[in-house]
């Protein structure tokens, strides 16, 4: 029996295009939607939580270019956005919410913050306002300020580090392949960086501590590509790069080329790869959210990919964003993996597709794939109204 996802419900509001949102995810997600409708808005905000909680908030914010750029813009003006993933963590369920509002001197503060580990009353919870803690289960608490998360600083007691541990164990890909072409300096290699900057130290880590998984991913790289036979870290002096064993007709053996040689979506593909199927004995991702996987690789190549996203599914919970007819080609992919996302004058609309497209779906009369190329692909409007009457960001009070 497969372990259940990390995140099973997010909810967001007034966050970039997203004035709000509410939705379930299971273990593999496929976020469908045209160019601009805001798919990688949601991926951002959970991304948000991790660099905010690995850095800092004002860090995390700067990143995005500020609150002002990072809470939606309407003609309501909200000086406002929120965020609420609730999770499970070793079949233990919580929630964990922050709302960051703005202040009149330009700068911001964090105006609510919620945890809760196994439910208020039964488990670890606070409760904080504006830098001032309004409940808790904890006696001792260290002292606090408005403009920072919380469970920074609460990280340091036992019973709410697993939250901090899973929450910055996410990782979000956008993978660049000018940087992992470039030679790379050396880096900790546990978790392959956003846009593939330390890919050759992740080679040589998994290398080290999971030679199954550098056959896995050397196996999925042979079904993409399949002149190439292998991979390694390939150490130039102070730097290193990735060099792979690529065969050459008319030649015995295979020749090594460096990464410098290799085309976008070679590197494309490892990159993704290497995303899925980097856990190991020393460290396993919680969360994986990839920006539109497909891109630069043959559509021949979907195939594989899609059976990578899945295999890789069954361990480490995994997101994407698409708008590709070819990978969602596959009568396997079920109605309740795909969430539609669609703009509709400048907001962004995310929910489960509507009954039609869900029974025909089930019933095996089209793929995914093919709805997606008949424009049928959309938010169901009930759970859409449905989702407007039920958000809720902290648990018994006032949003």
């Amino acid at each position: 029996m497969n372990p259940p996802p990390f995140i099973t419900r997010v909810v967001l509001r007034n966050y970039r295009s997203i004035g709000q949102c509410d939705v379930n995810l299971g273990s593999l997600v496929y976020l469908v939607g045209a160019n601009g409708a805001g798919k990688s808005n949601f991926l951002d905000a959970l991304h948000l939580v991790k660099d905010a909680l690995t850095t800092s908030l004002d860090q995390a914010l700067n990143l995005r270019g500020g609150l002002s750029e990072v809470r939606r813009r309407s003609a309501g003006h909200p000086t406002h956005f929120s965020i609420r993933l609730e999770f499970s963590i070793d079949g233990k369920n919580g929630h964990y919410a922050f709302k960051v509002g703005a202040l009149k001197n330009r700068g911001f503060e964090v105006q609510t913050e919620e945890l809760s580990f196994g439910g208020q009353g039964k488990g670890p919870f606070y409760r904080i306002e504006s830098g001032r803690v309004k409940a808790s289960s904890e006696a001792v608490i260290p002292s606090l300020t408005s403009d920072r998360l919380a469970l920074v600083a609460l990280s340091g007691i036992s019973s709410f580090r697993p939250v901090f541990d899973a929450l910055t164990c996410m990782g979000f890909y956008n993978l660049n392949p000018k940087l992992m072409r470039d030679l790379q300096q050396p880096q900790e290699g546990r978790l392959l960086k956003p846009v593939g900057e330390n890919i050759a130290s992740v080679i040589g880590h998994l290398q080290n501590v999971s030679p199954e998984s550098i056959e896995t991913i050397e196996e999925y790289l042979r079904t993409v590509v399949p002149t190439v036979h292998g991979l390694n870290r390939l150490q130039v002096g102070p730097m290193e790069t990735l060099q792979f064993r690529q065969e050459v007709p008319g030649v015995k053996d295979p020749w090594r080329f460096t990464a410098q040689n290799m085309s976008d979506g070679t590197l494309r593909a490892l990159g993704v790869l290497t995303a899925l199927f980097q856990s190991n004995r020393d460290f396993a991702p919680t969360f994986i959210g990839i920006e539109e996987p497909e891109t630069a690789l043959h559509p021949g190549a979907s195939a594989a990919l899609r059976e990578a996203l899945h295999r890789a599914s069954v361990t480490t919970q995994v997101i994407i964003t698409s708008h590709s007819p070819d990978l969602l080609d596959d009568i396997s992919i079920e109605d309740t993996q795909i969430l539609a996302v669609v703009s509709e004058a400048g907001e962004t609309k995310i929910g489960a597709i509507d009954e039609a497209s869900r029974r025909a779906i089930r019933e095996g009369l089209f793929s995914a794939g093919e709805l997606l190329k008949l424009g049928q692909l959309n938010p169901d409007k009930a759970d859409l109204e449905s989702q407007s009457k039920q958000i809720k960001m902290f648990d018994g009070v006032s949003n």
